[in-house]
């Protein structure tokens, strides 16, 4: 799985590279590399901790649940319009109802994508979702926990910028007991500039 990881940058390098090398060559108005902002609202996943509260409600905090920001880039492939590389870094993020203790799961999503551009405004996009230092915090009122990095396929169709995503993916905490964190989302997101 690491060699295939470490091809896919390669093969997205080489694209980047090779993309800008042409639109230095050509006098294509567009712009071949943009800058790429997302934003995720996710559901789903296994419950993987619960919360009680004082007033006898309890609240279960799941793997693939949670709001994320990335930013990155957002590559055109000369002579082929229709098709895009996208790739981000990021941050997702969910927290408790709790207002006395910060409980929180936060995790690092690096997403790699490709691209076909249906009509100029539907995009559908197929790739490959890394969630790395993926934590729990229980704000010291019990044992933090600590998942192995978590990679899975991620699928989206989007429409002028707002679209529906699903990640396939599975946390693996330090005993190796595992969690679905597959998730459903609502996306959006902007390249810039926007011509």
């Amino acid at each position: 799985m690491k060699s295939i990881k470490k091809l896919f940058f390669f093969a997205c390098f080489l694209l980047a590279s090779y993309t800008s090398l042409l639109a230095q060559n050509s006098k294509v108005k567009t712009k071949p590399a943009k800058f790429l902002i997302t934003g995720a609202l996710e559901l789903g996943g296994d419950e993987i901790a619960e919360v009680y509260f004082t007033n006898g409600e309890r609240q279960g905090v799941r793997a693939g649940q949670g709001g994320s920001v990335g930013f990155g880039g957002q590559f055109q492939i000369s002579g082929a319009e229709k098709f895009l590389l996208r790739s981000t870094v990021g941050i997702k993020y969910v927290t408790t109802a709790a207002d006395n203790v910060h409980i929180r799961l936060t995790r690092i999503p690096i997403v790699l994508s490709g691209n076909y551009m249906a009509t100029t405004k539907l995009r559908i996009s197929a790739g490959l979702s890394m969630h790395r230092n993926i934590q729990f915090n229980t704000g010291g009122l019990g044992g933090d926990a600590k998942f192995k990095a978590a990679s899975g396929p991620i699928f989206e169709i989007a429409y002028t910028g707002i679209g529906l995503s699903y990640t396939a993916m599975k946390y693996k905490d330090e005993s190796n007991h595992s969690y679905s964190a597959n998730a459903i989302g609502l996306t959006f997101s902007i390249a810039l500039p926007r011509k």
